[in-house]
This record gives structure tokens, C-alpha cells and sequence, in this order.
């Protein structure tokens, strides 16, 4: 096993591969990754599975069922995403008995295209958990402001709910109020709350390419000495907002009740600029009780020449409200960076589901 990784583990960071293929699971590679490299969870998106789709023969049998049975591209990609889903949360679930359900955990997202649809959110939602069936899956729905009230009735019904695409401090904190909202609910309505799991996907990567963008153009030399230092202190205080609402008598009363904390979740950790080094948004981001989510090239780079140093977060709060502070005074608006992010996540995920129906109904017909 990685000493890297299995260090980072030790200080409380649960490592998830942000990547999920048939191959993957065929091959035995996701076993491989829980033994050798401390991965203990799986996030998908639809970006995921249509590259997945795009490669290898892995899906070929089912295709051709599903072809010959006359099923609907939309029917068809349910089927094969569903499958994935199920086989990983399968592959799992010793994790998941292990933790007592902490990790061990495997998302799906509801259709990107209901991003702005609450009812229509919330009732995917009930589908997939349906179809999926297993103890140790959530379900991802964006933090748009038509996704809040689908993860509050999400969680309300005892659904494990992974929020996803959020930016903006802001808007992080609304999540989190949805999901105490939810878990009263549930209380209310008699659920065990220690079964419900939920985590917080705080986008990272994301936040200094759109920023580090405006600084350029800025073009002063305290902008260009900004950049990449937007996204790292962004989360780091999400990470305070997390820990306010942990002090809180509204979320202690939860807890008295069984309830546990959604957990933030680092997502979009691999670095986009090769300037910066390629394990930043792991190094920078250590503290216990969060959630780290890598693409398979940033696991393989923390596990070789990551630099685990300790608790990177708690103490840091100061310096990123003054990173936040240079920032607004070099001219970068961070509320038309989180709405231009929010918007620019959406499109890309309704452009790979989009890719995702276009690749099944191309390989449906060839079956």
C-alpha cells in the first residue's frame, strides 16, 4: 500500500476515486485500488460514463440486449450507468460494513438536463434509488437554487443525497441548511437518521482556472501574483462554514438524535494549469472528517510524490479571508466567478449526458 496515501487516510481524509468504467470493474482494478492505494469510495458524473462508453467492448453485450429487447436510448443508458453503479457499490460494500456506512460509497447523478427542475430532480432521485438498491449509494444533485429543496425531500425520505457543483460560500451554507432541513424532516417522520449519509462535492480546481483567467487580464503585478491562491483558500473557509454549522444547537440536537455530519468533499482536484503542482488541491486540503475525490492520474501523483504534511485547513482561516480580501481589491468579482462557474458545470454536464445518449443510440443501432 501507498505510505503516501495510507498517510493521508491516517489524518482523516477519506480518498474516493472521482472514475468509474466497466473495464474497471471487470478487470478487478477497483479492487486493486481499495487494497493498494486506500480508496474507500467512487464518484461518477456524466462526463465519466460517456468517456467509459467510448472505449473498449465492456459494454457490448449489454447493448446488443438492450437493442434487440427495443429499448429507448434514455431506458438504455439508465440500464448501463444503473449496472455500473450497482457492481461498484457491490465491489464496496466491505468498506461500507467496515466504516459502519461512513464510506464505502458510490454516486450517481441525476440528469443534468433537471438541474433546474426541483420536482422533476426529486423524483429521478427516488427512481435511481430505486434502481440502484444499495445501502451504500448516494444520489448527486446540483446545489443550483432549484436543486436545495430536491435535497432537503431527498433526505426527508432517508435517500443518502451526495450535493454536487457547488462554488460559492454562499451557496454552500444554503446546502447545508437544506440538508439539516432534510434530516428534520426525516426525525419528524420517524427514520433512523444514522442511516442517512450525505457530503458536500465543494468544486476546487474550477475556482482558480475561471479566476487565475480574470487575473490575466487584469494584467497588474499584484494580480499575477494571486494566482492559483483563489480555489484553495475558497475551500479552506467553506471548511469554516462546515465547522460553525458543526457548533451549532440546530445540528447538535441532530446529532443527539443520530444524525452525522455531511461531510465536505473535495471534488475537481486535479490541477488544470501544469504550472502549479499536480497534488496541490490534496496537499493544501488535509484535515479529518472531509472527503477527497481524484481522477486517477492525481491518486497515482499523491501517491508518489504527494506531500502530506499534516492538518492543512484548521488555522488557516485568516490568511484565506486575506487571500479573498487582495482578490476583491485587484477587481475579480467573486460573485459573477461562482454564478459564470454554477452555469459553465451545468452546460458541461448536459453537453457529456448529451455525448453519453449520443454514443448509446449510435451503438444500439450497430447492435
Amino acid at each position: 500500500m501507498s505510505d503516501i496515501l495510507k498517510n493521508l487516510s491516517g489524518h482523516g481524509v477519506s480518498i474516493w476515486l472521482d472514475d468509474i468504467s466497466r473495464e474497471r470493474l471487470r478487470t478487478g482494478n477497483l479492487e486493486a485500488l481499495i487494497r493498494d492505494k486506500s480508496v474507500v469510495g467512487v464518484t461518477s458524473n456524466p462526463t465519466i460514463f460517456a468517456s467509459a462508453l467510448s472505449k473498449g467492448d465492456a459494454y457490448t453485450t449489454q447493448l446488443h440486449d438492450l437493442s434487440v429487447r427495443g429499448v429507448d436510448v434514455e431506458e438504455a443508458v439508465r440500464a448501463i450507468t444503473t449496472y455500473d453503479i450497482r457492481w461498484a457499490a457491490d465491489v464496496l460494500r466491505p468498506v461500507y460494513d467496515a466504516t459502519s456506512g461512513v464510506d464505502g460509497r458510490v454516486s450517481i447523478e441525476v440528469d443534468p438536463r433537471l438541474a433546474r427542475e426541483t420536482d422533476k430532480t426529486i423524483a429521478e432521485a427516488r427512481a435511481l434509488w430505486w434502481m440502484v438498491d444499495r445501502p451504500n449509494l448516494f444520489i448527486k444533485i446540483p446545489a443550483t437554487v432549484e436543486g436545495l429543496p430536491a435535497i432537503t425531500q431527498a433526505i426527508a425520505e432517508g435517500i443518502s443525497v451526495n450535493v454536487t457543483l457547488i462554488f460559492s460560500l454562499e451557496r454552500y451554507r444554503a446546502v447545508m441548511d437544506a440538508w439539516l432541513a432534510g434530516l428534520e424532516q426525516a426525525r419528524a417522520a420517524g427514520l433512523n437518521l444514522s442511516t442517512i449519509e450525505s457530503v458536500a462535492s465543494f468544486f476546487v480546481s474550477r475556482v482558480d482556472t475561471e479566476i487565475d483567467k480574470r487575473l490575466d487580464k487584469i494584467g497588474s503585478p499584484e494580480a499575477a501574483a494571486l494566482k492559483g491562491k483563489a480555489a484553495v483558500a475558497n475551500a479552506r473557509l467553506a471548511f469554516a462554514a462546515f465547522e460553525d454549522v458543526m457548533n451549532s444547537p440546530r445540528w447538535r440536537e441532530l446529532q443527539a438524535a443520530g444524525a452525522r455530519p455531511q461531510r465536505p468533499l473535495w471534488a475537481s482536484t486535479g490541477t488544470k494549469d501544469p504550472n502549479y503542482p499536480d497534488t496541490l488541491y490534496v496537499d493544501e486540503l488535509v484535515t479529518a472528517g472531509t472527503v477527497n475525490t481524484m481522477p486517477e492520474k492525481t491518486l497515482d501523483a499523491t501517491a508518489d510524490h504527494g506531500r502530506i504534511t499534516g492538518d492543512t485547513i484548521r488555522g488557516s482561516y485568516e490568511q484565506a479571508w486575506n487571500t479573498m480580501a487582495a482578490l476583491k481589491d485587484a477587481g475579480i468579482d467573486y460573485d459573477d466567478v461562482v454564478r459564470a462557474l454554477e452555469e459553465e458545470g451545468v452546460q458541461k454536464f448536459e453537453a457529456s449526458w448529451t455525448e453519453l445518449l449520443a454514443t448509446v443510440s449510435a451503438e444500439l443501432r450497430k447492435a
